[in-house]
């Protein structure tokens, strides 16, 4: 077995905001984070710092079953040699939502391969029953589970309500609710302990968010400990259906990322009730947002409104973590307030 580390080097800066606090290996895409896939394929711990003997594998780089055997198999070969028609690479934010629905496919096979589901409850109306997955602990109850698009995943003790209509693929993590009458299209994943409601397309939740009532979240990434106000929306398509460019922090540049794009909100950043955030709008960490009409595009980290984008004062913004994080039954770490202090100091 090669001994590898993940190397985020090339990548970190191109994924802002969803590297700023977490290395790269521990982006979500699928049910799974790139570390947890790594892991569960080499059946041990995989380092994010080089050592000898290491090889240097791409921390942007999403493994197969398939991708895995040909890359192990070659024990004195390079990786280029691998079979890479069997993997996905994300290089900016939004390959985050376009490889989710190949991502899910592939961890649930990776997560249910030699074991059985947890029984499907009579009360839930199902279609292609063998395409879904429940954990130890879930509760699901009186909801329409249609797996005939794409698998369907409920993590360890987690919560679909009555009334909830889920399209596969999707990933539901551990610890994470759908709330009653929650309309959610594949290709989704809410990370554990999140709580999610109304309608959902497209898009990925890290973990520890709340995006629990009614409103439409599409074509999105959304970081951890995130909370989205009550009718709270994102435009995912211009009205004249042209390319959607979307702001890239290390070029300063607003890049093109396809036909469609929603928000990709950083870590604990949040927003008011009704908050519209316009097509393709990127959200730095720590950032308050509120205001009437349209959100800006690019909001920066540890801002305050979106008028004028008055600065979200330090101590403030992390007195309001705690409290977050309470609510959940979690800690902020001096480690977590140097590396936000970190980047709060920066030019």
């Amino acid at each position: 077995m090669k001994e590898i580390y993940l190397d985020e080097v090339p990548f970190k800066e191109q994924l802002f905001p969803f590297a700023l606090i977490r290395h790269v290996a521990d982006i979500r895409v699928g049910i799974l984070t790139i570390r947890e896939k790594w892991e569960k394929l080499l059946g041990t711990a995989v380092s994010t710092f080089k050592s000898d003997g290491q090889q240097a594998v791409p921390a942007n780089l999403l493994p197969s079953k398939t991708f895995f055997k040909s890359f192990n198999q070659r024990q004195n070969s390079s990786l280029i040699e691998s079979d890479f028609e069997s993997i996905r690479t994300i290089n900016y934010p939004w390959d985050i939502f376009i490889n989710n629905d190949w991502a899910i496919r592939e961890d649930y096979k990776l997560l249910t391969s030699n074991r059985y589901t947890e029984p499907i409850p009579e009360t839930v109306h199902v279609s292609c029953p063998s395409q879904i997955f429940i954990e130890a602990g879930a509760k699901v109850a009186h909801c329409n589970l249609n797996a005939s698009t794409g698998p369907i995943y409920v993590g360890k003790n987690a919560e679909i309500m009555e009334g909830s209509l889920i399209r596969g693929p999707f990933a539901l993590c551990e610890g994470s609710v759908v709330k009653m009458g929650s309309k959610i299209y594949g290709a989704t994943t809410i990370g554990p302990f999140s709580i999610v409601g109304g309608e959902i397309k497209n898009s990925v939740v890290f973990g520890y968010s709340n995006k629990a009532h009614d409103g439409y979240l599409g074509d999105s990434v959304i970081g951890e400990w995130c909370n989205m106000g009550a009718g709270t929306s994102n435009s995912n398509l211009k009205n004249n259906a042209g390319e959607v460019r979307v702001w890239q922090q290390n070029s300063g540049l607003y890049q093109p990322a396809g036909q469609k794009c929603g928000v990709l909100l950083g870590d604990y950043s949040r927003c008011a009730i009704n908050t519209s955030f316009n097509t393709g709008t990127v959200v730095g960490i720590c950032s308050n947002v509120y205001g009437e009409g349209l959100t800006p595009k690019f909001i920066p980290s540890f801002t305050w409104g979106t008028k004028g984008l008055s600065v979200y004062e330090f101590q403030k913004a992390v007195s309001d973590i705690r409290n977050w994080k309470k609510l959940k039954a979690r800690v902020l770490s001096e480690k977590e307030i140097e590396l936000l202090k970190t980047i709060f100091d920066q030019p």
